[in-house]
């Protein structure tokens, strides 16, 4: 067996067997297959697709190829949860901290930013300080202490993943069912969760473009959890506009710190109110989803949620003075304001134009090599259903630069449409799988 004969397979639109992909696994994850290699499988699978039985293979291989964490010594049952991707998603550091504030223990490796989406990452490095790559045992012991761990993915935790998920980001591999979900789940399964809650993004700002892909993508991960013994609960949301008004990483630190004071804005308040319900009943919390949201604004209201932040900021290094005094982060060097040209109602906001200018602007990355800007990203003054006057600002670009400023205007305009008539306010919410 040899890489070149699983390409040739592959690249023809030949099922894998499931010793063929361990063999890629393993030696992707060695070293002995080399990154173009690799790139080139990956190309393969994203033009011709997996079917199901390969998708199972990979995610099991990911899975095997590095540690697995258990938890069973420090609780009966962790829930974790992950998020296809979109822009402007801050859920997992607004949730974390809230969920572990009612006393389930919430223990999550997350990933760095792919495509135009965000990743949590990301966001957490830009507190200064905060040390997202603890050890294991570091891991563990917060989660055992605290309550509450948030890392990225350890160089012995699915490690296959970690090296596929760079390359995907930088050869435009990012939307495919088969990597995705293999990718998601096989995180997942290592990293020690009893259950699993999946927020599905669906729209214009996410892989799924429409409720049926989202279906397939949710339906395909659910299969894979319940069979890994993982129970497994899919929140379908939309991504047709941003999430929250800020996208961008120190951007969305910020705003995620302002909903933990209880200052949040509406989609934002439902994402996080819907998938943290599901998480603590999978927990053994409460099965009465209206109970679990009272409980959650309740340890927003009495501060009990963003304490939990700061405990875990403070106990994976980072400064909390940042927290104390957000206007000590760093700040774009350059800020302009968009205007509107008419009077009447945001009857759009398109989230893959506000991506795709968030990454030009710096704050997401094009190579796998690339640097991230934290400062840089987009502030939306508007959102869908606002009303808007002529000459109002509706967005702001905040640069690294006047140029690059007056570079993305233009699409950042044409992101927004704006109606004459009244444009009623639509639940980010749209299913439950």
């Amino acid at each position: 067996m040899n890489i070149l004969d699983i390409l040739e397979k592959k690249k023809n639109g030949i099922n894998l067997n499931k010793e063929e992909i361990e063999f890629f696994i393993k030696g992707y994850t060695d070293g002995t297959i080399a990154d173009y290699q690799a790139a080139a499988l990956i190309m393969a699978i994203c033009i011709n697709g997996m079917n199901e039985e390969e998708i199972l293979n990979l995610t099991v291989a990911m899975t095997n190829s590095g540690d697995k964490i258990d938890f069973s010594d420090i609780a009966d049952n962790i829930v974790d949860k992950h998020s296809t991707g979109g822009v402007g998603d801050k859920v997992t550091i607004i949730l974390a901290p809230i969920i572990s504030a009612l006393g389930v223990p919430v223990a999550k490796m997350s990933g760095r930013g792919l495509g135009i989406t965000g990743g949590t990452a990301d966001k957490l490095a830009s507190i200064p300080g905060y040390d997202l790559e603890i050890s294991i045992e570091e891991f563990k012991k917060n989660v055992k202490e605290i309550g509450i761990s948030l890392i990225t993915q350890s160089l012995n935790l699915a490690p296959a993943d970690k090296k596929i998920y760079a390359l995907r980001d930088s050869i435009s591999c990012t939307n495919s069912i088969p990597l995705i979900s293999s990718s998601i789940m096989s995180k997942k399964i290592a990293s020690g969760a009893n259950a699993i809650v999946l927020d599905v993004t669906c729209g214009n700002g996410a892989f799924a473009k429409n409720v049926i892909e989202a279906r397939e993508l949710a339906n395909l991960m659910k299969k894979i959890g319940n069979l890994a013994g993982k129970p497994t609960v899919c929140v379908l949301t939309s991504m047709e506009e941003p999430l929250g008004r800020f996208v961008g990483n120190i951007l969305e630190i910020k705003e995620s710190v302002e909903f933990l004071k209880g200052n949040f804005e509406e989609d934002v308040k439902e994402v996080v109110l819907e998938i943290g319900s599901r998480m603590l009943a999978l927990a053994g919390f409460s099965n009465d989803f209206d109970y679990n949201k009272d409980k959650m604004l309740e340890v927003i209201n009495n501060g009990k949620a963003l304490e939990k932040f700061i405990q875990l900021v403070e106990r994976q290094k980072g400064d909390l003075s940042y927290i104390y005094n957000l206007d000590k982060f760093e700040k774009a060097k350059y800020v302009l304001p968009i205007y509107s040209d008419k009077d009447g109602y945001v009857s759009k906001l398109d989230a893959l134009t506000i991506g795709k200018v968030s990454v030009g602007l710096g704050a997401g990355r094009i190579k796998k090599e690339d640097s991230i800007d934290y400062t840089v990203g987009l502030e939306l003054c508007k959102k869908v259903s606002d009303k808007v006057s002529n000459g109002e600002i509706i967005a702001k670009i905040y640069a690294k630069s006047e140029e690059d400023a007056v570079k993305f205007s233009s699409q950042v305009f044409s992101a927004f449409e704006i109606s004459k008539d009244v444009v009623n306010y639509k639940s980010p919410i749209i299913e439950i799988i």
